[in-house]
């Protein structure tokens, strides 16, 4: 069905960070199919536990104990903060299991019609509940009725989530640490830190939205973990699974015991053949210095970004946080990422004139240098 504008072009192989057509030419990938391919491609270790785990088992299904589902949840909520996880298999997935725990919460609280505050720019996904949260038109339109229940508000506007202080129909907030879609945004880490206080002060629960930003790409684990604060739940895709379908929803407190058998589930969530996958990743990603170095990869981009682009007259502003980085343009180019396509660089334009990144956090100063030197002769080109 007609449901991307596809790029006249197709990749037979990968290898790192470096994707290749059918002529075997080469493209710097600084898309890492949309944050998820952050230990790049072909990775030998992750082919090998994948390759290993399919010779043993694929699936069984959630009606038995699935011990590399109980290894991968026990990191995850050790990195986290968090006591308990439920898998699925995506990101929009992992925001309906949020907005189900909401509504458990609210029926904890004697609520019947709830409300979750969510943010204007946010993007949450496609599926009934995910859309809703999700304050775009053009996600939105010709799938009216809208499910109702959201409230969206201005993103880092603290001020106006406090005016529902004392409302009784407030259960959640929901928001993300960067909003990716919306125009790569961070959250203003004061405001991140006055919601957690709002919310603990009026018993709301807060619901981060790590799908694009988390598992590393910020520079830390998580992107509320530069906030300094802990929330209710955490939603989880993309990163997690390097390119295997798979998201997460995790949770602490009591939304950590509010879902009972047959409330929730997910036929293929957390399978055996994901969660091996999954359990290397992490393994991988917890080695020494790795997390220093994507910060400091992301460090480095932005400051050889700024340097060789800030000038620009058609740079706005350069933005972001570790490698999810965003420049906003006064007004894209035409053809511009089948430009980059030419001169052999994936690329990504979001929010109509935003261009993101959001390489392999495997990358290297050289390929960060050769990233900002072919983004310049694209937006200098007549």
């Amino acid at each position: 069905m007609n449901t991307y504008t596809r790029l006249p072009i197709s990749f037979t192989r990968g290898k790192g960070v470096y994707l290749y057509d059918g002529d075997n030419k080469s493209y710097l990938d600084a898309l890492a199919g949309i944050a998820v391919c952050g230990l790049g491609h072909a990775h030998p270790e992750l082919v090998a536990v994948l390759a290993e785990q399919s010779w043993k088992l694929w699936h069984t299904s959630n009606l038995f104990t699935i011990p590399q589902q109980e290894r991968a949840a026990e990191t995850l909520c050790r990195f986290s903060g968090m006591k308990r996880a439920y898998f699925c298999n995506s990101g929009t997935e992992a925001n309906e299991a949020a907005i189900k725990l909401t509504r458990l919460h609210a029926c904890e609280k004697g609520i019947d019609t709830p409300l979750v505050l969510t943010c204007n720019g946010g993007f949450h996904g496609r599926t009934f509940g995910a859309m809703a949260a999700t304050a775009n038109p053009k996600i939105r339109a010709g799938f009216e009725p809208h499910l109702q229940g959201f409230s969206c508000l201005p993103f880092n506007d603290l001020r106006a989530f406090a005016e529902y202080a004392g409302d009784p129909k407030v259960v959640a907030v929901m928001v993300e640490c960067v909003q990716g879609e919306g125009g790569v945004h961070p959250a203003d880490p004061a405001f991140l830190r006055g919601l957690r206080r709002l919310c603990d002060e009026q018993g709301w629960l807060l619901i981060c939205d790590e799908i694009q930003i988390g598992i590393l790409r910020s520079g830390k684990w998580f992107g509320y973990q530069h906030a300094g604060i802990v929330p209710d739940i955490v939603t989880l895709a993309k990163g997690l699974g390097n390119g295997i379908p798979v998201g997460a929803c995790l949770a602490r407190g009591a939304p950590a015991h509010y879902f009972r058998p047959g409330m929730h589930g997910a036929t293929f969530g957390g399978a055996a053949l994901a969660m091996a996958v999954v359990n290397k990743v992490l393994e991988l990603y917890s080695r020494d210095g790795f997390v220093l170095q994507v910060d400091e990869r992301g460090r480095q981009l932005q400051e050889k970004l700024r340097a060789t682009l800030g000038a620009l007259p058609v740079v706005r502003e350069i933005r972001g946080i570790g490698l999810m980085l965003g420049i906003e343009l006064t007004e894209a180019p035409p053809n511009l990422v089948a430009r980059g396509l030419q001169q052999g660089v994936v690329i990504n334009v979001t929010a109509g004139n935003v261009l993101r990144l959001l390489p392999p956090l495997i990358f290297s100063e050289e390929h960060c240098d050769r990233l900002a030197e072919v983004l310049h002769r694209l937006l200098t080109e007549g």
